[in-house]
Parts: structure tokens; sequence; C-alpha cells
């Protein structure tokens, strides 16, 4: 039961323009908040990539670029993914955190490649 309540706060997709759970003050608000920030973060990841990838590639080391990126979402999965496997009803907030923490670091690094 844990797991199938793990997997649908998870798959349970953000509302585009809902107000934002980050001004709530349950569990689940603070979970959605978390998981609204790292949704932020990870577009633009995506804004950068679709950036520097191109330009990548001119220059010739786009593959180097695309073996990094993949080689860093591996480490943000083994980093963040342990959140889930906690007990107690923040750990989906954790892994969210985790997540944004992650994906905002790799955004500095991959505007260092413009």
């Amino acid at each position: 039961m844990k797991a199938v309540a793990t997997l649908a706060v998870i798959l349970l997709p953000t509302v585009s323009g809902a107000q934002s759970h980050c001004a709530g003050q349950t569990q689940i608000d603070a979970t959605f908040c978390a998981k609204e920030k790292w949704e932020i973060a990870d577009k633009e990841l995506n804004r950068i990539w679709k950036e520097i990838k191109p330009a990548a590639d001119t220059r010739g080391n786009g593959q180097a670029l695309l073996n990094e990126q993949r080689a860093w979402l591996k480490r943000r999965d083994a980093t963040c993914d342990p959140e889930l496997k906690s007990d107690g009803s923040a750990a989906q907030m954790f892994y969210w955190a985790c997540m944004e923490e992650q994906t905002l670091k790799r955004n500095q690094e991959l505007a260092a490649w413009r």
C-alpha cells in the first residue's frame, strides 16, 4: 500500500495555473511545493540544454556533453531515489527537494558550456 501511495504522489501532475502549494501548511502541500520547485528547475535545465547542445555539436563536443548528461542523470537518480525508501510522510518531499537541488547544480554546470 505504501508503494501505491508513493507512486501516486510521484505521478500526480502539477496543474498549470493552479495555486501553488508553497503557501500551504500541510505535509501534502510541502511535498507538492517541493515538486513544483523541481519542475521549475527542470524546465530551466531543458531550456539550457536546447541552447547548448546544438552549439556543442557544432564545436564537435556534443557527444561528450551527451555522455556527461547521461552520467549525471544516473548520479542524480542514485542520489535522490533512496529518499523514497525512507519511512515517514516527508519522504516524497525530501525526494523532490533532492531532485531540485541536483538539478539546480546541473543547471549551473551546463551554463558553463555556453
